[in-house]
């Protein structure tokens, strides 16, 4: 069995995920799920290589030596695009590779809030979605810098390691810049990319002080931009942007981020009744009672406007985490197991 053989299968059964760890089978996850690749043996060091090294280019091989580990982008076939992560592990490579899917489905196809449509129609500001790694944000993400493409002659530029979905230009022309291979790093990147004419920007992970800037910067010279944060609620997305600063900076910051932020969503992969996976989501507008929380250091208020402006489409994880459970898509224990504010989640589903 070569490694093509298990990609094969893994877009055979509309799986996510393929692990490559010696000492266990190679592993591809279904609908959430890890399952042993059928028929595979256990790996040892030299077969876990021999599955890796078709992957990987003699450049990159060396890459990994010397750093032990690297990100990257594979084309397989006309099948779909891999984000793969090789990786050493008690002295033996490893490889994490996620499935891109070759056709960018779309927010309806997707089941996410129609509201998420609305947010691609900002002239500018920065459009945050937020989660942990593997719950769908690319896939949200790639729906709606799309949606831009198909309806606005803009120029998107996106910053990625790597690059996952891969854009046809439509009405939009895009460039699409890959960290290491296209860029020496994502401050170079982010900042030359003012220079590049954008419309539209996508970072691909706010990470750390230098990127967080960054986007804020684009943000403010009139740039409609998105990015990615592993935060959970909003509230705590914007402590987490305000805190990475100095502390003497932390004011200029909290008034640059409230004329800037237009919405936080935050997004998690649930199990559904019927063994596959939706999305659910929190989701915070930045109108003017959030702005002003943002400039006064309150956030831990943003909860309660959150709660009390449903009619302008913001929702609380546990209010779509309600709505799922009634129409009979996620069980009430699932959203017990996944809520934020499990008391919350509690008192609306009467526990």
């Amino acid at each position: 069995m070569n490694i093509h053989d298990i990609l094969d299968q893994l877009v055979t059964q509309e799986g996510s995920d393929v692990h490559i760890i010696v000492g266990t089978p190679p592993m591809i996850r279904v609908d959430g799920n890890l399952i042993a690749v059928e028929g595979a043996p256990i790996l040892t060091p030299e077969m876990a290589e021999s599955l890796i090294f078709p992957l990987m280019t003699q450049e990159q091989k060396d890459f990994v030596e010397v750093n032990k580990e690297l990100d990257f982008g594979y084309q397989f076939q006309d099948k779909g695009r891999f984000r793969i992560n090789v990786y050493n592990a008690k002295g033996a490579l490893g490889a994490a590779m996620r499935l891109i899917p070759t056709r960018i489905k779309t927010l309806d196809e997707l089941q996410l809030p129609p509201i998420l449509s609305e947010f691609c129609n900002y002239p500018q500001g920065l459009v945050l979605l937020t989660g942990p790694t593997g719950e769908g944000k690319s896939t949200t993400l790639a729906a709606m810098i799309d949606l831009i493409n198909a309806s606005r002659a803009d120029h998107i530029v996106t910053v990625e390691d790597p690059i996952e979905f891969v854009y046809t230009p439509k009405r939009s022309i895009i460039s699409q810049r890959e960290v290491n291979s296209d860029t020496n790093s994502w401050e170079i990147a982010l900042r030359s990319i003012l220079r590049e004419d954008p419309d539209v920007v996508l970072i691909g992970e706010m990470r750390d002080y230098e990127t967080i800037a960054s986007a804020i910067t684009i943000a403010e010279t009139g740039h409609l931009v998105f990015a990615t944060l592993h935060t959970a609620t909003a509230a705590e997305t914007i402590d987490r942007i305000i805190d990475v600063f100095p502390a003497h900076q932390q004011g200029q910051v909290r008034q640059q981020l409230a004329a800037t932020i237009k919405v936080v969503a935050s997004q998690r992969l649930l199990p559904t009744v019927t063994g596959k996976r939706t999305a659910a989501l929190e989701i915070m507008i930045a109108n003017s009672a959030i702005k002003n929380l943002i400039r006064e250091a309150k956030t831990h208020q943003i909860d309660t406007v959150i709660q009390t402006s449903a009619d302008v489409g913001m929702n609380l994880f546990e209010n779509h985490l309600q709505s799922l459970v009634q129409k009979g898509v996620v069980s009430a224990d699932t959203a017990m197991e996944n809520a934020f504010r499990p008391t919350e989640m509690g008192r609306l589903l009467g526990r």
